[in-house]
C-alpha cells in the first residue's frame, strides 16, 4: 500500500467522522499487506499531473513535455460512479476552472515555455504528431466539480486479491483532503496535505466496496477527476 502522504490520525478525525458508514460487525482492514501489483494508467496520470505542476513552477518546457507525453500515453475511459455529496457550499465562492489539465493543454504550455528554442519546439511537435498511438488502458475517470465546504463520498467496488489503484487529481484551485476506507470503516489511506492530487494503491483481501471521501477545504470550487483501474 502506498499513498502520497501520511499524517497523524488526529488530523483526519473530522474527515473520518463526517463520512464513514456504520457497520454492525467489526473486521480488520480489507487489505492484503503481503500482496503487490504493477502500477498502471492511474499511476501514470497521477505522475503526469505532478510533473506538469513541477514543470510550470520551474518554467521548464522539457518537464512539461514529459508530463504531456505521459498523459497522452494513457487511454482513459469516462465512467459513472456512485457518489453522495454532503455539506453546505461556501457562499460567494469563485467557480474555478472546469476540469484538470489534459495532454493537449500540457503540450500547449510546453510550447509556450519553449519559446524560440527550435530543439524543444521540434520535440513538442513530434509529440503532437504522435498523439495517442500505443496508449495503455486500464484507467477510468469521473469528473466532479466540488464547491468549497462540501464533501464527495464515492462508493467503489474492487475485487479481492486484485491490484487496486485510486487517484484524485484536482485542478489546482483548492485544497482537497482525501480518505479511503473499506466497507467496515477501516482507513486504507488518507491525505490531508495542502494539495489536491493524491494517489493510493492496495490489494483487497476480498471482494468489497471502498469509500473514497474527497473534502474541499479551500475557498473555491475544485473540479477534479476520480480515477480508478
Amino acid at each position: 500500500m502506498t499513498f502520497k502522504s501520511l499524517f497523524p490520525v488526529l488530523a483526519t478525525t473530522a474527515l473520518v467522522s463526517l463520512c464513514l458508514p456504520a457497520f454492525a460487525e467489526e473486521k480488520g482492514p480489507n487489505v492484503n499487506t503481503a500482496a503487490t501489483g504493477t502500477k498502471g494508467g492511474v499511476a501514470t496520470m497521477a505522475l503526469a499531473q505532478d510533473l506538469y505542476a513541477l514543470g510550470l513552477a520551474n518554467k521548464d518546457a522539457l518537464t512539461v513535455l514529459t508530463a504531456a507525453k505521459l498523459a497522452a500515453s494513457v487511454d482513459v475511459k469516462e465512467v459513472e460512479q456512485k457518489k453522495e455529496t454532503k455539506g453546505d457550499a461556501v457562499a460567494d465562492q469563485p467557480d474555478g476552472v472546469d476540469a484538470p489539465v489534459d495532454a493537449a493543454t500540457m503540450l500547449a504550455s510546453a510550447k509556450e515555455l519553449a519559446g524560440e528554442d527550435e530543439t524543444l519546439v521540434g520535440l513538442i511537435e513530434d509529440a503532437e504528431a504522435e498523439g495517442s498511438r500505443g496508449r495503455i488502458g486500464g484507467a477510468s475517470s469521473t469528473l466532479s466539480r466540488l464547491p468549497a465546504g462540501q464533501t464527495d463520498v464515492w462508493e467503489i467496488p474492487f475485487y479481492g486479491e486484485s491490484y487496486a489503484e485510486v487517484a484524485v487529481l484536482g485542478d489546482g484551485d483548492a485544497n482537497l483532503d482525501v480518505l479511503v476506507t473499506d466497507e467496515n470503516g477501516n482507513t486504507i489511506c488518507y491525505d490531508v496535505s495542502w494539495s489536491d492530487k493524491v494517489y493510493c494503491d492496495f490489494v483487497p483481501s476480498w471482494n468489497g466496496y471502498f469509500y473514497v471521501t474527497v473534502q474541499n477545504n479551500g475557498g473555491s470550487r475544485n473540479s477534479y477527476y476520480l480515477m480508478t483501474n
